[in-house]
């Protein structure tokens, strides 16, 4: 069962990747998943903000709460080290 202090260490990691290069894999439903890279931009205290960029000239923030990637909703790998934020 998740705690307070699950979501807590999930935050802190995404706390410390402020700034770093992200890869992002989202399930949407289905058996879809969408790769995605982008930079951690903010973190706040119940979701965080990536910046994706999605093309040419064009770029999105995209916000995710802790909890998805809790739930294994989102997946978030930081680029130059190859960790995984994850519960645990």
């Amino acid at each position: 069962m998740a705690t307070r202090a699950t979501l807590y260490t999930i935050r802190k990691n995404v706390e410390d990747s402020i700034g770093e290069k992200v890869l992002l894999r989202t399930n949407r439903g289905r058996k879809k998943y969408y790769t995605k890279e982008g930079v951690v931009v903010e973190a706040y205290s119940s979701v965080f903000i990536v910046k994706v960029d999605s093309g040419e000239a064009s770029e999105r923030k995209v916000a995710y709460s802790y909890s998805d990637i809790l739930t294994s909703t989102v997946e978030v790998t930081v680029c130059d080290t190859e960790m995984k934020i994850q519960a645990s």
